[in-house]
């Protein structure tokens, strides 16, 4: 079994859960997945199967688009609603003044690892320095902020504002962090309610199915070839001239695939 399948991952499972998930369906343990989501989020998990796996990183996209529901007037450890809350105030924010920030955010910015992630620090998690308790500088990355507008009306509630954004960044661009920094220019603290990821490269919502579906084995798996990215592709004769390491020419000058037409 051999192929790329989407799933639309539902909230409260790890990405690796939905792995274990789909390898026991497709009886396969050949199941991978190409950009980890949080608990909290739902939506665009691209998972490789067989084959694909040897091609995991042409199909990981710089490029994810995500729709995130805010709440402005407090902050937590997390940065989302999951985490305990540290700050609080009532927030005095305009739609004239939020569309003003949001525009500014359009670019690269350096942004800094939430304390809540993966990230490794001097051979540590981040995570687990902050459930020690142990001091530690979160590392700050450059990313990119493609396009970034609200979808919603804001709603003043119990002294808070809500409102929904959608948003197009690079890869490695923490949401939730985001929405912190965008909180602190308009003077206040902010978190992530619910976060959905629509599309990451030229995979989209609109592809991806559900665990009920898969359950009903109502999904197809997608074609690798059809998959990649629009490279220059190379037929061989003998693919194991290329997996053993056989030195080929590239007179193109870009990025090329060897490709095998017997084998799928």
């Amino acid at each position: 079994m051999n192929g790329i399948i989407v799933i639309d991952k539902p909230k409260d499972y790890t990405s690796r859960d939905i792995v274990n998930i789909v390898s026991k369906k497709l009886n396969t343990k050949k199941v991978g997945h190409t950009g980890t989501l949080d608990p909290l989020a739902t939506g665009v998990l691209v998972l490789p199967i067989g084959r694909a796996l040897k091609v995991s990183e042409l199909l990981t996209s710089n490029t994810k688009e995500y729709i995130a529901e805010v709440i402005l007037g407090y902050e937590t450890d997390m940065l989302d609603i999951t985490g305990t809350e540290i700050k609080r105030n009532i927030p005095n924010v305009t739609k004239e003044e939020l569309l003003k920030v949001l525009k500014s955010y359009i670019g690269k910015y350096n942004q800094e690892v939430p304390l809540y992630s993966a990230v490794k620090v001097g051979g540590r998690k981040l995570y687990e320095y902050a459930r020690s308790g142990t001091p530690v500088i979160p590392p700050s990355k450059e990313v990119e902020v493609y396009s970034l507008e609200l979808i919603s009306d804001l709603k003043h509630i119990k002294g808070a504002v809500e409102f929904t954004i959608r948003c197009e960044v690079s890869k490695g661009t923490y949401i939730r962090s985001l929405i912190n920094d965008l909180a602190k220019i308009l003077n206040t603290f902010g978190v992530m309610e619910n976060l959905r990821r629509t599309k990451q490269g030229n995979f989209d919502i609109n592809q991806a199915v559900t665990l009920e579906q898969l359950e009903k084995k109502d999904y197809k798996l997608l074609p690798i070839d059809l998959c990649l990215p629009p490279y220059k592709r190379i037929t061989v004769e003998n693919e194991n001239e290329v997996i053993n390491g056989k030195m080929f020419d590239n007179i193109y000058n870009e990025p090329i695939i060897f490709e095998n037409k017997n084998k799928e």
